[in-house]
Parts: C-alpha cells; sequence; structure tokens
C-alpha cells in the first residue's frame, strides 16, 4: 500500500476507527436521502471503502457514501415516482451506482484526469470551501433536532428557517456544544481523539438519562449482519433509461471533479503526489462495489477525510482499519447504535467540516492580488449557490480566464538608477530610484502577441515627455512575439523616430529576433534597434557612464556602494516595508535586552544575526532611529542602559555616515533627506513617537556641544 510506514501504523489505525464511528451517523442519514433503508449506508462503509483503499493513490483520502450523489439519486427516484425505502428504490438505486461506475470506467480510459491539472488554488480552495459550507448547512437543522436538508444555499437557508418550528433546546445544547468542544479540544490537545471520547459520552448520557424520552434523537436501529453480494438488475435501465443514463453521468461528473479536486488539494497540502487517472479508476471501482451491495453512488467525502487529517492519517491502513471497524460493528455493533445521539454526532460532523475551509487563501488572495481573490469567492459562490457541478465550471472557466488575463496583462514596469548603485530599479518600488536622463526604460515580462500589444504601445507613449530622446524595453521575459506584435513594433519604432526619439529592443532571447525576421520585422535589427542589452543601448543612444539621472547630478562612476543595497525593505516589502522595520527593531531590541550586552559590536552582531540577516547602510540607519524609540520607551529599564545604548547607536549612526561618505557624497545627501523623510512620516502618523524623536536627538547633541 502505498506510503504505508510502521510509524504511521498508529495514528492511522486510530484514524480508521475514528471516521468508521462518525461515517455511522452520516451514512445513514445519506442513505435515507438516497430514498434507501438507512442500513446499506452502513453496506456502502464496507466493501466500497476497501475496494477503494487498495486502488487509489492517494494515501490519506476517504472515500464513502456522501451527500452529492445521495441527494442526486434521491431527487430524482422522487420524480419518477418511487417511493423511499420502498422495494423499487433498493432495487433501482443499485443499477445508478452500476451505471455511475461505467462512465467513470469509461473517463478513465480517456484518461480524463488531465482536466484537473487547469484548475488553479484559489478555484480548489474556493470549491473545497463551498462544498463545506454546502454540507455544514445541510447538517444544521439536525443539531437542534431538525432533519436534514438538500440543495443549494438559499434553498438550504429556507429549509434551516422551516426546521425551527421543530426546535428542541437540549438538542440544540448538545449539538452546539459538541461543536464548541471540539474546536477547542483542536487547538488546546490535537493529539486527544475528542470525537470518538465525546461520542462515547454522548451515548452515556443516553443511558444514564434516557435523552430519547427526553426529546432527543437518536440513530435508528438496524438489524446486525453483513451485506450479501447481489448483481444489480440492469433490466430495470430499461424502464427508466434516459433518467438513469442522464443522472448517473451527472453523478459521474460530480465525482470526478469533486474528488479529485479535494484529492489534490491534500496532495498539494503535505508535498506528495497522486494519479489523477488512477484515481478515476478507483472511484469506478469503488461504485461498481457499491451497486454489488445495494448501495448508492459512493464519492469522496471532505468531511470524513478532514476527521483522518486531524488524526494524523498517513496511509490507507486508514480506510482499511475504517472498513473493518464498519464490519464489526454490522456484527456486534449495531445495539449499540440506539444510543447514539444526532445532536452529537452531527456537531462532530460539522466541527470536521470546518477543519477543512480554505478560507486562509481567499484571506492571502485579498492582501496579494485581487484577482486571484475573486476567482476564490467566484468558485466558492458559484458551488454554494448554483451547486456542484455548476461551480466546477465556473472554477475551470476561470482558471482559463486567469491564464488568458495574465498573458494580456503580464508585470511590467519603468525603471530607473538609484544613486551609488548600479543595476536598473522599479521606480515604483523604490522612493529613491530616478529616471536616467531623456530616456524612458520600459519592462514588460511577457510574451507579446495580438492581445498586448497595444497596451505595451499605450505603456511607452502615455510616459514619454517633451525632452524625451530614446525609449529602452527591457524585454528580458518576452520569450515569442507574433506577427501582428512584430509589425506594430516597426509602426512604433517608425512613429518615435519621427519625433526625434530612438527605440531599442533589449535583453530578449535570440530566438526573438528569428522571429522579427520571420515576421518582416527585420529592419529594426538592420537599423540598430535591437541591442544586447540596456547599457549597450544607452551607448548606442549617445548615453554614457556616469549616466545622468533626473535631479541628481553627476557623480565619480567608481562611487558605487557594491556590497550594500539602498531602502532594501521598500523593495522587498513594499507598502509592509514600515510595518516590517518596526518588528526587525523590536526583535534586536528584545535580544539586546536578553543578553544585557550593550557594546557596539554586540549592536552589530545583533542585527545581522535577526531573522533578515544584514541589512543595507540605509535600512540601518532606519533601523537605529526604531531602536531609540523602542528602547526609551521601555519601562522598568535602567535609564543607565538606556542612555548608554543611545550613545552607541549613536555611535554607529557615525559610522553609517562616514562609510556613505567615503562612497559617494551624494549617497550621504540622499541618507539625510531620507532621514527627513521619515521625522515627517513620524511627525505626520506618529506625533506622540515624534516628540519623543526630538527629545532624544536633543539629548544626544548635548554631547557635541560641549
Amino acid at each position: 500500500m502505498k506510503y504505508f510506514k510502521k510509524e504511521y501504523l498508529k495514528k492511522d489505525i486510530l484514524s480508521g476507527i475514528v471516521v468508521a464511528l462518525v461515517s455511522i451517523p452520516i451514512s445513514m442519514g445519506y442513505a435515507q436521502v438516497a430514498g434507501l433503508p438507512v442500513v446499506y449506508g452502513l453496506y456502502g462503509s464496507v466493501l466500497p471503502v476497501l475496494v477503494y483503499a487498495f486502488v487509489t493513490s492517494s494515501p490519506q483520502f476517504v472515500f464513502g457514501v456522501d451527500a452529492t450523489p445521495a441527494a442526486l439519486v434521491g431527487g430524482t427516484l422522487a420524480g419518477l415516482g418511487i417511493a423511499q425505502g420502498s422495494l423499487e428504490a433498493v432495487a433501482i438505486v443499485p443499477v445508478i451506482a452500476a451505471a455511475t461506475a461505467a462512465w467513470l470506467f469509461l473517463f478513465f480510459f480517456l484518461r480524463a484526469g488531465r482536466l484537473v491539472n487547469y484548475i488553479s488554488k484559489p478555484v480548489m480552495g474556493g470549491f473545497i470551501s463551498g462544498i463545506g459550507c454546502t454540507i455544514i448547512l445541510m447538517q444544521v437543522p439536525k443539531l437542534f433536532g431538525g432533519n436534514a436538508g438538500t440543495g443549494e444555499l438559499f434553498v438550504l437557508l429556507g429549509h434551516i428557517w422551516g426546521e425551527l418550528d421543530a426546535f428542541h433546546p437540549l438538542s440544540a445544547v448538545l449539538g452546539v456544544g459538541t461543536v464548541v468542544v471540539l474546536q477547542i479540544a483542536r487547538k488546546k490537545v490535537p493529539k486527544l481523539p475528542m470525537s470518538v471520547l465525546w461520542m462515547g459520552a454522548g451515548a452515556g448520557l443516553t443511558a444514564c438519562f434516557g435523552l430519547e424520552e427526553r426529546g432527543v434523537k437518536l440513530l435508528p436501529s438496524v438489524e446486525a449482519g453483513l451485506p450479501r453480494i447481489v448483481m444489480p438488475n440492469m433490466a430495470l435501465l430499461g424502464a427508466h433509461a434516459e433518467d438513469i443514463v442522464l443522472l448517473s453521468l451527472t453523478i459521474a461528473l460530480v465525482i470526478m471533479a469533486q474528488t479529485l479536486l479535494a484529492t489534490s488539494n491534500y496532495a498539494l497540502k503535505y508535498n506528495y503526489k497522486v494519479d489523477n487517472n488512477r484515481e478515476i479508476l478507483a472511484y469506478a471501482a469503488g461504485n461498481l462495489a457499491a451497486s454489488l451491495v445495494g448501495c448508492c453512488p459512493v464519492n469522496g467525502s471532505v468531511s470524513r477525510s478532514g476527521i483522518a487529517d486531524q488524526y494524523g492519517c498517513k496511509s490507507q491502513v486508514m480506510s482499511v482499519t475504517a472498513g473493518i471497524t464498519m464490519i464489526l460493528v454490522l456484527l456486534f455493533g449495531t445495539g449499540l447504535l440506539q444510543y447514539l445521539p444526532v445532536p452529537v454526532l452531527t456537531g462532530i460532523v460539522i466541527s470536521a467540516l470546518m477543519g477543512i475551509l480554505e478560507f486562509d487563501i481567499a484571506k492571502k488572495a485579498w492582501k496579494a492580488d485581487k484577482q486571484e481573490f475573486g476567482i476564490f469567492l467566484a468558485a466558492f459562490l458559484g458551488v454554494l449557490v448554483l451547486g456542484t457541478i455548476y461551480g466546477v465550471v465556473i472554477g475551470v472557466l476561470l482558471s482559463f480566464v486567469a491564464v488568458i488575463l495574465r498573458a494580456v496583462v503580464p508585470p511590467k514596469t519603468f525603471l530607473g538608477m538609484i544613486p551609488g548603485h548600479e543595476g536598473l530599479h522599479n521606480l515604483s518600488r523604490n522612493r529613491d530610484a530616478r529616471p536616467i536622463a531623456n530616456t524612458v526604460i520600459y519592462r514588460f515580462s511577457g510574451n507579446l502577441f495580438f492581445a498586448n500589444i497595444e497596451a505595451f504601445q499605450e505603456d511607452i507613449e502615455g510616459a514619454l515627455k517633451e525632452d524625451t530622446r530614446q525609449v529602452i524595453v527591457d524585454a528580458r521575459g518576452i520569450g515569442s512575439i507574433d506577427i501582428t506584435a512584430a509589425e506594430r513594433l516597426v509602426i512604433l519604432k517608425r512613429n518615435l523616430n519621427a519625433r526625434g526619439i530612438y527605440f531599442y529592443l533589449t535583453e530578449h532571447a535570440d530566438t526573438v529576433n528569428d522571429q522579427l525576421r520571420a515576421f518582416g520585422a527585420g529592419s529594426l535589427i538592420e537599423e540598430g534597434s535591437v541591442r544586447r542589452t540596456v547599457s549597450l543601448a544607452l551607448r548606442a543612444a549617445g548615453v554614457n557612464k556616469p549616466y545622468p539621472l533626473e535631479g541628481v547630478s553627476e557623480r565619480d562612476p567608481s562611487h558605487v556602494e557594491a556590497a550594500e543595497r539602498l531602502a532594501e525593505f521598500e523593495w522587498a516589502f513594499g507598502a509592509e516595508a514600515g510595518e516590517k522595520m518596526e518588528t526587525l527593531a523590536r526583535e534586536v531590541a528584545q535580544k539586546l535586552v536578553a543578553s544585557g550586552d550593550y557594546s557596539l559590536e554586540n549592536i552589530v552582531r545583533t542585527e545581522n544575526a535577526a531573522s533578515w540577516g544584514r541589512v543595507g547602510l540605509f535600512d540601518e540607519d532606519e533601523l537605529l532611529n526604531r531602536l531609540e524609540l523602542y528602547f526609551s520607551d521601555l519601562e522598568g529599564r535602567d535609564s543607565a542602559d538606556v542612555e548608554e545604548v543611545e550613545r552607541r547607536l549613536e555611535q554607529r549612526r557615525r559610522v553609517i555616515e562616514e562609510k556613505l561618505k567615503e562612497l559617494s557624497p551624494e549617497a550621504l545627501e540622499l541618507l539625510r533627506r531620507h532621514r527627513r523623510e521619515i521625522e515627517e512620516r513620524l511627525k505626520e502618523r506618529r506625533p506622540e513617537y515624534y516628540k519623543q524623536y526630538l527629545e532624544l536627538r536633543r539629548r544626544l547633541e548635548k554631547p557635541k556641544e560641549r
């Protein structure tokens, strides 16, 4: 069995026992939803689970009777006028499971599992979260004594509202209390099998206090014994052929999409590989097994997989254990089922579902990329409002739209230089970067083709000024172009030349030059508009080192601070740079306080050993300012210690000034301007600290006056 190791055995067996016990109420309930007697839910938790365990490539996913296929079957039976629990239902449901298996075998031979590779992480997260919330809403009425619902968001909300008439206070206390206890236990004692203990506690309460007499619903009793293996009566297919074929195709698509997405999500989370096509084979085999025991179609269970994960499952020994446990329940434990309170078991299921919700992905996407957040939200709401099938379709379409948008609107920026530094820097992310005089340098980080060439041209034309003399494209991100882009580049060059502006394409792969020639744009190469590097393009335009920067006087080219980077925090963290610097200052200060050594050598050593590592001179200057404020604000510190730290920090600040003065007078002036900008921001945003800062500066200036 894949991924099996002896050291996993204990947790896998425990996970399997818990999954089996939790499966009892879930599978019995979903069997009823599918129109079958409740015992068939237990039958569907034995053979299909064991078959899946030996075929799947996933080490931890759980398979069994689940909500969506059961609801689809139950709805169809109702539409056909077949009564729940009737002999006709018992006969036709296995036929539907067999037809579902046939569709899944077909998907296996067509290698349809490849489709999941085109679904992004936000789509997966939104999809799983949508399924989780849907099942939670289905189960909510059972927390307070009502019946489970089916359908999508608005139908489920209406059902919950209607079931409030059956609200039972003691059931609600047991159900909601279970959720609260399990959520607290998950955080405080994650290794304790609280679900099993709480289930036992629920049975004990029933035995001691007669919960059923007090109005709390218990699981129905079932006959003891294992399921019989019976071939489905496929002759019944003829009577309802169209309905069964369409229904089974829909269920097969749901099983493939939902279970593949959820399985892939766990694979990404725990960094292992699953074979998507083999997974489809496992689903087909599992559903064939379900038809042989008379069960409805079976599916991957997101809720029970969450429980298995919670208890540290690492291999399918878990599923084998779950199947064996269910066999023991069917043989010897059916009499105990009538003691299990439905609200407690429902609370266990809902608690597990809460653990599989992926809203942290949405939170990250909101901060980093609103487009990714929109994709997550659309997939989530698609499943929640429209159902699994439409949710999958929406998610796949959005994934393709995201790919197209990234190609059409790739990262792009205008570049300049930082005084005292080599290399080109993003003008929008580096406050001290300056454009090269009379020059537009534009970096385009994507392939150039018909859908984005107009935006490319508009960006360049929008950046032109009256004094612009050369436009240089840093095209290192352009791996290919098409014929439309090649023609537009020629036109762009001609228009710029007519205005007395040079145009250069640089840094790209040599294959792009082959494409330019092939598409009839070889004149760009022949006329010298294609250069290997930006510096060669500048030289061709007559711009030589040291490059003149807008608003900065000329400087000696040897004055380069090669070992340091200016305002690196701003480059790395963008808008969060101030917050990150504050965190770093706090970390350094705490380490200094813990060591009790405030020597200059230890301050520098502690800075370099911090989580960020060594910072550049400009960033270090800002770090020293924040350290001063932090130490002066520490309560209970000896004033002599604080003054000593302040003196040492001032000494280090002078060392920084001397280093910059040696490297470049312009860099030193830039540092002073940088300090003034920091002071202005401090004055504006944190006036109380600004006053404290001024007092520190006055105190530190006194020794100089003497």
